[in-house]
């Protein structure tokens, strides 16, 4: 039987970026580049009732790495996500329900419904999120573990860079692909503020 967020403490849980990640990918020519972004936090409230969880995250824009220094350059620039305007990326989600798709997955799967906000532009968002349990840490402290993904639309938050090649093809993909590997850690009364 896989874990079930009714394993799930209510509180809050301070997402914790040493153990987690924010990868995504986009078409480029006829491959994939991929990055990640490695400056971002946030917070999960559980609720009495799991479903009714609320999460905020926050993620620093400037903070891109798609290894290659040149090509972060360009897209911190106005061209892209004009980070010196827009420094901060924001998710803030709202509504949880189970999943009716990935039955077969190792782990119940939810959708987690909000908002993610990208150069003043907020678009909608649903991210499918597998939940792999809790667990108490060599700390002392208790964890819990998720995956989420999802796509958005560029254009849809006003970036619309790109190169025409021949015929009706560009350079760049439209659809970002985005994967979250997330562990929060469960605030206790004597957790630092």
């Amino acid at each position: 039987m896989g874990a079930e967020v009714s394993d799930l403490e209510a509180g809050s849980w301070t997402v914790d970026p040493v153990h987690s990640e924010i990868t995504f990918t986009v078409r480029h020519l006829m491959t994939t580049v991929r990055g990640s972004f490695t400056e971002f936090g946030g917070e999960v409230e559980i609720g009495d009732d799991p479903l009714d969880s609320r999460a905020h995250a926050e993620i620093r824009m400037a903070s891109i790495d798609t290894r290659s220094e040149e090509r972060d350059a360009h897209v911190r620039s106005a061209d892209f996500l004009d980070v010196d305007h827009h420094p901060v990326m924001t998710f803030v989600g709202h509504g949880v329900q189970r999943a009716a798709i990935g039955r077969r997955a190792r782990n119940p799967r939810y959708h987690v419904d909000g908002e993610l906000t990208i150069k003043d532009v907020t678009r909608p968002v649903r991210l499918l999120t597998e939940f792999h349990g809790v667990s108490p840490d060599p700390w002392g402290g208790i964890r819990a573990g998720f995956t989420a993904t999802t796509s958005i639309s560029r254009s849809d938050f006003g970036i619309e860079f790109n190169v025409p090649l021949q015929g009706d093809k560009v350079m760049l993909g439209d659809t970002i692909s985005i994967a979250l590997e997330i562990q929060a850690v469960l605030a206790t009364a004597d957790s630092p503020a």
